[in-house]
């Protein structure tokens, strides 16, 4: 059976269908970008994206936390600082040309890192999995605290060290939820445990980048390659 490309015409219209695109396409970017009809957002059937907003119901972020649970995918700010999802499959490739085959300990002691950052990653990985409400109160970040904290949890996902673990949503006081899901966070060895760990340096960087690269042209065969080069740096 064939998998699913980015140029097919189809619509998704419940979880069920993004989880099927993501095991296909092994990439699936939640908003639009430059590639066109590289995203959920461009595929979405209507009533999907924003629908009776007034109370609560905004189906393709709701269906967020439960994808990543139950499919144990990557999920986080992968793709020019905006979210995308990224299979089991495809995540220890794409993390390990992200991480230039570092750990993240080695990534600072070569001084390719700043330690503002390791103070961050140090914190999450000790706390992990964590609410970004609490890990900005443990570290002191925030209002009247110290600053950087969304320039930093964003470069560290793009790098592949951290990712969305799952979404929470706040509790009324009759047990109710309410407002948006709030974003907790893992880091990939945490949350995809030992196929993760006993992959993601298997190969060396350039052979896990060649290996994306080849796979983005798959599933996105109308796009130009410099294009395609330039969205995964």
């Amino acid at each position: 059976m064939n998998k699913m490309t980015f140029s097919d015409d189809f619509t998704i219209g419940s979880m069920e269908g993004l989880e099927k695109l993501i095991e296909d396409a092994g990439f699936v970017p939640f908003f639009a970008n430059e590639i066109e009809g590289f995203s959920l957002e461009e595929h979405i059937a209507g009533g999907c994206w924003y629908h009776d907003a007034d109370n609560g119901f905004w189906p393709a972020w709701e269906w967020k936390g439960p994808l990543i649970r139950e499919m144990k995918c990557a999920y986080g700010k992968f793709l020019r600082n905006k979210a995308m999802y990224v299979s089991a499959e495809w995540f220890p490739d794409f993390a390990n040309f992200r991480r230039d085959g570092y750990d993240f300990d080695a990534r600072y002691e070569d001084g390719l890192a700043p330690f503002h950052d390791k103070e961050l990653y140090e914190l999450l990985d000790a706390n992990a999995p964590v609410m970004s409400k609490q890990l900005k109160r443990l570290g002191g970040y925030g209002k009247g605290g110290r600053k950087g904290f969304d320039t930093m949890i964003t470069r560290l996902q793009k790098q592949c060290y951290i990712l969305t673990s799952d979404f929470r949503y706040e509790k009324d006081r009759f047990g109710r939820e309410y407002g948006w899901g709030v974003a907790e966070y893992s880091t990939p060895e945490r949350f995809l445990g030992k196929r993760f760990q006993n992959t993601v340096y298997k190969r060396s960087p350039e052979e896990s980048y060649a290996r994306v690269l080849q796979h983005f042209k798959k599933i996105l065969p109308d796009a130009d390659g410099q294009q395609i080069e330039r969205i995964l740096k």
